[in-house]
């Protein structure tokens, strides 16, 4: 491979001895279902080939704690209130909607303002207070008053949330009873009993394909559990089957990154799974409300011939017809619905003090904008935040990750008084949002729906909100792909950065962006590649480089350096690669379910994110963690299923984060898992050096010239386009 520098890493030669790492079947492509779902959940599991012994995806794995755990410290952690905002969002969405249903009486939905001289004026046409009470009264209270700002001091102890509800001892009982019966195993019965309630025992007795609805659970497994269970009732065509099936595979989907599919594609995996009329099944599961419909199929009207052979000679492309699940629906409504809200907001005119420049211009005029480029381009909206400040008006800077967030400079806070936070701190209210005048959200391609949606809807009207980030990063790894649909849909200014990411770094990455890898000349060898012929040498170099190396060479420490590669599993995957890593740089009994004091960790607080961290401690209340200077207690019931050794991430896992280096592994099986955006987010994880452990030949520069990420099903966009018809440039 010639595209880019080669180099000989300082070090032991090739003839050393790799360690012995146990291979493991091929490595999944971060795009694919497994993977993608593992990395919502953190450090991902692979699926088991019994249901029950994947932990799947986050959920699952709180719903995995025993009943009667003790209680949480008495204020809620950042995940915590993200869970219960969460809540609050779709009961907030689900009044609107039953509000929406109903007749609409004149004046019912106007608000704050508005709403307050209305209700005076009828008053006093209807005699019940004179004009004169009126005079003198207090100014309406505020929209959306927002929680009480909590500024706790770090570092600061969490105690890490616990599963939101534990089923009572006598439901799990009966729960264990029944799987017993169906001959599934009883470890889910906790699981269950958790998802299902305290009927759980009566459900999955009525409808055994219910076991669907726990992660990890297969279409096969629930099939043999049915039949144990319904015996010659038990057939494929059963009506409970399909619907179960139909919701399994919009939560399968969701996983991927899809918020909805198409019902033709619904039909043909029902039809797969032998299901007999995969239509009439479709039908039946939209009028039980498992699943909601968008761009319903119309019946064709009968057109005159003329009329007929005209649109025949020009026929338009009919919308496909959508299927969702409520949760994301709502959440992707709501998102719209917000964001239309603060694009339709007029100038403001605080802003013409501000020095004029293009992206203050654009926040004077529009209420949203959207400004892209890399790392070097996210002072520019960091200046913005603190020219508002200069202009007396009230501004937060949000960054995904907290490796994000100190990347932007101590003296940010401390100097111009620009409060910066992590998006999860802002949902948990460390920031007053209602009292914003301007909220700016970087690493904005890492938002999903669900907890975009959260963070528009705590805006006050006439907010300016400006998303920030790289477009060409890896998408969410929840839902959605709201950066990316914001841009798609025109609906708002877009400020394209001209400030190109320095050095052979930034010059090798801004290439990848384009698809063309650049031959780079890096004479401080900020880049190397280090050819390798299988995934056991591979393994043994990544030790290498980040054992001795990578610190002998440029005074970066083993802890200052992160290994990304492909996927959770196979012989050079991160379980290996860290299994690998622990021998080498912290050996220990792992006394702690595998971890010692010292350890690198993936901890995963919530679903989709994942928070590098160090293992401090162990004891009776569970893992003691510092992630970036944060102290977090895990649980000792939720260690097994919420944290992993984290030497070696993903690149869904890293991003948002940058290190002084990092090594990139890529085998000769990780190929089919590469893409344009992959090498794009992996490679500009590095700030000062970047080793490439390479042994995928061509298929690395093919990569990157021709194959993109796989597409996702979302409807924001076209909301986006209905609520704001006439796009501004």
């Amino acid at each position: 491979m010639t595209a880019l520098p080669r180099g000989t890493a300082p070090g032991p030669s090739s003839d050393d001895q790799a360690p012995a790492v146990e291979p493991e079947p091929g490595v999944p492509a971060e795009g694919e279902a497994e993977a993608t779902a593992e990395e919502s959940s953190e450090a991902g599991t692979e699926e088991s080939p019994e249901p029950g012994t994947e932990p799947g995806s986050e959920a699952g794995a709180e719903q995995n704690s025993e009943a009667g755990a003790e209680q949480g410290s008495a204020g809620l952690s950042e995940a915590e209130a993200e869970l219960a905002a969460q809540r609050e969002l779709r009961a907030r969405i689900e009044r609107r909607k039953a509000e929406q249903a109903g007749p609409i009486e004149a004046g019912t939905k106007l608000s704050g303002r508005a709403a307050d001289l209305l209700a005076a004026v009828r008053a006093v046409e209807s005699g019940e207070k004179p004009a004169a009470s009126f005079l003198d009264s207090p100014a309406p209270a505020p929209r959306r008053p927002a929680p009480e700002p909590s500024a706790p001091e770090r570092p600061r102890i969490i105690e890490a949330p616990r599963p939101p509800r534990t089923a009572d001892a006598d439901t799990v009982a009966a729960v264990r009873a029944v799987l017993a019966e169906g001959g599934a195993p009883e470890a889910l019965a906790v699981r269950v009993a958790t998802v299902l309630g305290e009927s759980a025992a009566q459900v999955l007795r009525d409808d055994p394909w219910q076991l669907l609805v726990v992660p990890g659970v297969l279409p096969e497994q629930a099939d043999g559990f049915a039949r144990a269970l319904l015996g010659a009732e038990c057939g494929p065509g059963d009506e409970r089957r399909a619907a179960a099936l139909i919701g399994w595979l919009l939560e399968r989907a969701a996983l991927q990154g899809h918020t909805a599919l198409e019902a033709a594609a619904v039909r043909a995996a029902l039809a797969e799974r032998s299901v007999p009329e995969p239509d009439e099944a479709v039908r039946h599961a939209i009028a039980e409300g498992v699943v909601l419909v968008f761009h319903e199929e119309e019946e064709p009207e009968e057109e005159p011939e003329e009329e007929a052979a005209e649109a025949s000679a020009d026929p338009a492309e009919p919308a496909p017809v959508l299927l969702g699940l409520d949760r994301y629906a709502l959440a992707e409504e709501s998102l719209a619905d917000g964001l239309a809200r603060l694009a339709k907001s007029g100038p403001d005119p605080r802003w013409e003090a501000a020095e004029p420049t293009e992206l203050t211009r654009a926040v004077a005029e529009h209420g949203l904008v959207a400004h892209t480029g890399g790392e070097a381009s996210r002072a520019e909206p960091l200046a913005l935040a603190e020219a508002a400040h200069g202009l007396g008006l009230r501004a937060a800077v949000a960054a995904y990750t907290e490796n994000g967030r100190r990347r932007l400079g101590e003296g940010a806070d401390a100097d111009h008084a620009v409060e910066t936070v992590t998006v999860a701190g802002l949902l948990s209210g460390a920031v007053d949002t209602a009292a914003l005048d301007l909220l700016v959200v970087l690493d904005a391609p890492q938002l999903d729906v669900e907890t975009a949606a959260m963070l528009v809807e705590s805006l006050p009207d006439g907010c300016r909100l400006v998303l920030s980030g790289d477009p060409g990063v890896l998408w969410s790894a929840g839902a959605g792909r709201v950066f990316a649909d914001v841009l798609a849909a025109r609906v708002c200014p877009q400020i394209a950065s001209r400030t190109p990411d320095p050095g052979p770094l930034g010059e090798l990455v801004s290439g990848i962006g384009i698809g063309e890898l650049h031959q780079v000349e890096a004479p401080g060898k900020e880049v190397v590649i280090v050819p390798v012929r299988d995934a056991g040498e591979a393994v043994h170099r990544t030790v290498q480089l980040v054992a001795d190396s990578v610190p002998r060479a440029f005074g970066i420490p083993a802890e200052q350096t992160r290994v990304i590669t492909v996927g959770h599993g196979g012989s050079a995957g991160t379980r290996a690669l860290n299994a690998a890593l622990k021998q080498q740089l912290n050996p220990g009994p792992g006394r702690f379910g595998g971890f010692d004091p010292g350890d690198r960790v993936a901890y995963a607080p919530a679903p989709g994110r994942t928070v590098p961290g160090t293992v401090v401690s162990a004891d009776a209340q569970g893992l003691h963690l510092d992630c970036e200077g944060e102290r977090i207690v895990v649980p000792k019931e939720r260690v097994e299923s919420a944290v992993r050794h984290g030497w070696a991430l993903t690149a869904h896992q890293a991003a948002g984060a940058r290190w002084p280096a990092a090594v990139v592994v890529l085998p000769g099986d990780a190929a089919q898992g590469l893409n344009r955006a992959w090498v794009y987010t992996a490679f500009s994880r590095a700030e000062r050096h970047l080793s490439v452990v390479h042994g995928v030949d061509q298929a690395l520069p093919r990569a990157v010239a021709e194959v993109l990420p796989a597409p996702r099903t979302t409807r924001l966009r076209a909301l986006l386009e209905s609520l704001l018809a006439a796009p501004q440039e």
